[in-house]
């Protein structure tokens, strides 16, 4: 079983997600088909290879404890070879990840891609974009952009247009770490291009755009991602901060109380009813550029 198969496998196990609350934002497991084309009723499920059992129950252990899946991926990659230390890294960057351990999963990630055969690109590019986001969390943005880069090219050799986008936003938001918002710009169009469904590119752009000063691209990309998210509250929360910088006062408020209504608990509702105190009710509404809460970087 090729590597890109046991990661496929893993993806459509009912149970964790295998990097799900590894790296905030990852999505590396969507571009793959839905269940139906991989398994029907009437065909039973095919049971994993070692390998893959081990890597499922060293991720299984990752939801409960990340900690001692740490440990158990740290002894297995230094007892094995071939795909079974590649997938050892695996599980150890993913821990890392969960830890907050981002130099460690950076090494991790990085060389179970470095140790994929060069004939699973796809692997590799997964690995690559792993690599690269745990730079951006460690703080390393230059380091992440060579990462990233890598993830794309990978990802065009392996014909993936969903890991190629999801690699292409994280470097863009390297790239405006780094402060080169145009190049950002150019990586985000790429992104929304090859995955035009996915709103988080379309979120990335419209938040740019707004920072770009180019408000009417922003309120279209917006628009977009709101038609593809109607109940994200981060999307609703940038809407209502590009209405106000437009002077649509009324409709920044309603896109932040929605995001009370939505997440009412949540991070962004917290800075929703900042921005909603900043701009006062209806009918002590002053000029926009009064008015304008102060968006801190995301």
């Amino acid at each position: 079983m090729s590597l890109s198969s046991i990661l496929l496998a893993l993806a459509l196990q009912v149970g964790p997600n295998p990097t799900g609350g590894a790296i905030q934002g990852d999505e590396l497991v969507r571009d793959r088909p839905p269940r139906a084309e991989v398994q029907t009723e009437a065909e039973p499920a095919e049971q994993p290879d070692p390998v893959s059992a081990w890597l499922a129950g060293c991720l299984g252990t990752l939801e409960e404890d990340p900690a001692r899946a740490h440990a158990m991926a740290q002894i297995r990659r230094s007892e094995t070879t071939g795909a079974d230390r590649v997938l050892a890294n695996h599980c150890l960057g993913t821990a890392s990840a969960a830890l907050e351990l981002w130099d460690d999963a950076r090494t991790a990630f990085t060389a179970a891609r470095e140790e994929t055969p060069a004939g699973e690109p796809r692997a590799r590019a997964r690995f690559a974009a792993l690599a690269g986001a745990a730079a951006l969390g460690g703080g390393d943005a230059e380091g992440a952009l060579g990462l990233l880069t890598l993830a794309e090219s990978d990802a065009r050799e392996a014909k993936a247009p969903l890991l190629e986008a999801i690699a292409a936003s994280d470097r863009a938001r390297a790239l405006v770490t780094l402060g080169r918002g145009e190049e950002a710009l150019a990586a985000l169009e790429n992104s929304t291009a090859l995955a035009p469904d996915r709103a988080e590119g379309w979120l990335l752009k419209a938040t740019l755009l707004r920072r770009l000063e180019r408000l009417p691209e922003a309120q279209t990309a917006i628009e977009r991602a709101a038609t593809l998210a109607a109940t994200n509250p981060e999307i609703a929360l940038e809407a209502g901060v590009i209405a106000v910088l437009a002077g649509r006062d009324d409709a920044a408020r309603k896109s932040w109380q929605s995001v009370i209504a939505l997440a009412p608990d949540s991070r962004v509702a917290v800075t929703a009813k900042d921005y909603l105190a900043q701009i006062g009710d209806a009918g002590e509404t002053a000029p926009a550029s009064e008015t304008a809460p102060e968006v801190p970087p995301s």
